[in-house]
Formats: C-alpha cells, sequence, structure tokens
C-alpha cells in the first residue's frame, strides 16, 4: 500500500502532466489563431488591391478597365475617373470625319520593325510622334490595357500597338472637361485599347495602332470623338503581326462600342 508521501508524489505528477496538456493546447490555440489571423488580413489586402486597381484608387470614383492579364502596369497609376457619356456618332466615314475635325490621318505608315528590349532601355529614334511601331520592351512590360493617369515609357505602350491595341492620347493641357470626355469615349471601347496623357506629342489629341496614326491639334468635341471611333472601326486589331486575342479581354472593343 502506498505510503502519504507516495500519494502526494503521484498527485503532484498528476498535477503537472495536466498542467503541461493545458499549456501545450493554448499554444495550440494560439498558433491556429495567428495562422487565421493572417490569411484574413492577406484577403483583406487582396480585396483592397483589387478594389484600387478597378477603381483607380486615390478616392476617384469610375473605373480605370486595367487589365493584368494583357500586360504590365510599370507602375503608371490608373486613371479611375468617372468620364462623360459621349454623343451618339453622327459621321460614321474616318476620311470625312478627320476633315471635319481638323485632324491629320496617317494610315499605313512604314513598318519601323519590332525588336525586343530591355525595360528602362533609352528610347529609339521612332519616326513618327506619338510613335506607331518600332522597337519596344520585351515580355510581359508590355502596357497593359486600361486608362492611366500618367504617360507611360514610349518603349511599353509601342509594345502593345504591336498586339492589335488602340492607343488614345491627350495633352496633359487639355482642359478638364475635355478630358472627361475623352475618358467617357474611352469606356465605351476599353478592351484592347489604352488612354492616356502624352506631353511629348505635338497634338491636344492623338490614337494610334501599329503604322496607323490620327492626330488632332484642337480637340473639337463631338466631331472629334466621331474621328477617333472611325479610326478605331477602321484599323483596330488589323495591325501589328499579333492578333488582340493572344492577351485576354472582355468587354466593349473599338470595333463593337458599347455607344
Amino acid at each position: 500500500m502506498a505510503s502519504r508521501k507516495e500519494e502526494k508524489e503521484r498527485l503532484r505528477r498528476l498535477r503537472v502532466e495536466k498542467e503541461e496538456r493545458q499549456r501545450a493546447t493554448e499554444r495550440k490555440r494560439v498558433v491556429i489563431g495567428t495562422a487565421v489571423a493572417g490569411v484574413v488580413v492577406a484577403v483583406i489586402i487582396a480585396v483592397i488591391v483589387v478594389v484600387a486597381v478597378s477603381s483607380g484608387g486615390g478616392g476617384t470614383s469610375g473605373a480605370s478597365h486595367i487589365n493584368v492579364e494583357s500586360g504590365s502596369t510599370n507602375g503608371v497609376p490608373p486613371d479611375g475617373r468617372s468620364g462623360t457619356a459621349p454623343q451618339p456618332v453622327k459621321v460614321t466615314d474616318l476620311k470625312t470625319a478627320a476633315r471635319q475635325a481638323g485632324c491629320t490621318l496617317r494610315l499605313g505608315l512604314p513598318d519601323e520593325g519590332n525588336e525586343h528590349i530591355a525595360p528602362g532601355s533609352p528610347t529609339p529614334p521612332y519616326e513618327t510622334n506619338p510613335p506607331t511601331s518600332g522597337p519596344h520592351v520585351e515580355p510581359p512590360y508590355q502596357q497593359a490595357d486600361g486608362a492611366y493617369s500618367q504617360m507611360p515609357e514610349e518603349i511599353d505602350f509601342v509594345h502593345s500597338l504591336e498586339h492589335g491595341r488602340m492607343e488614345i492620347q491627350y495633352s496633359p493641357s487639355l482642359p478638364e472637361k475635355d478630358q472627361l470626355a475623352l475618358k467617357g469615349l474611352y469606356d465605351t471601347m476599353y478592351s484592347a485599347t489604352l488612354l492616356f496623357p502624352n506631353g511629348k506629342m505635338p497634338y491636344q489629341v492623338a490614337a494610334t495602332t501599329w503604322t496607323n496614326l490620327i492626330g488632332c491639334k484642337t480637340y473639337k468635341g463631338a466631331i472629334t470623338e466621331d474621328a477617333i471611333r472611325d479610326f478605331g472601326k477602321e484599323t483596330w486589331g488589323k495591325y501589328g503581326g499579333e492578333p488582340p486575342e493572344a492577351f485576354p479581354f472582355n468587354g466593349p472593343t473599338p470595333a463593337n462600342p458599347a455607344a
């Protein structure tokens, strides 16, 4: 029969073992809780990033239509402003619209090649301004489809042209209401299309596809928008040697706009 001393020792060991089991259980709860909290935080961050990209961030409204499946943003901030809805198209003939808008129309320009160069390379001596073909950044740094609040690097957006994209560009000095009119036009044809300011070109508004350019010294409202829409109908997706579908997109295009 166990002595009183032995019984006390047995009970002490049982108590110690129970306390150790309780501490192990508590440590396990802490580890699991920390892991779950980490997952929740990661999900919240992901949601914030998605919202920021789609809305343009910075408290703006509307959507920038950034499509990262088509390329890279290259750190260029999005334009999430809400555009002004465009008026229905009236002039559907490209040459007529360009003439009435006072725009220079240059179709079938010389192809300056499609050599791939490294990100950050010096800008090649493009023969048109804005450029319409020539050496450009290597994949996957082609500028992604979307509206941007700053001008991307030329070598980045020239690569996008090679894949059938159209790019609508405007002078940063263009009045805000006219910028919003162009943004509203862009919102009707944003798939496989880019919109951004360009302070280097000699136009207030321009649109380009591979080897094609329409440049307007003055923005004249609806007729300028008609000229851009007609230019898109005429040239989007037809030049560059690379089909637009090589990079997935979903939504209205210049060939089939929403309005």
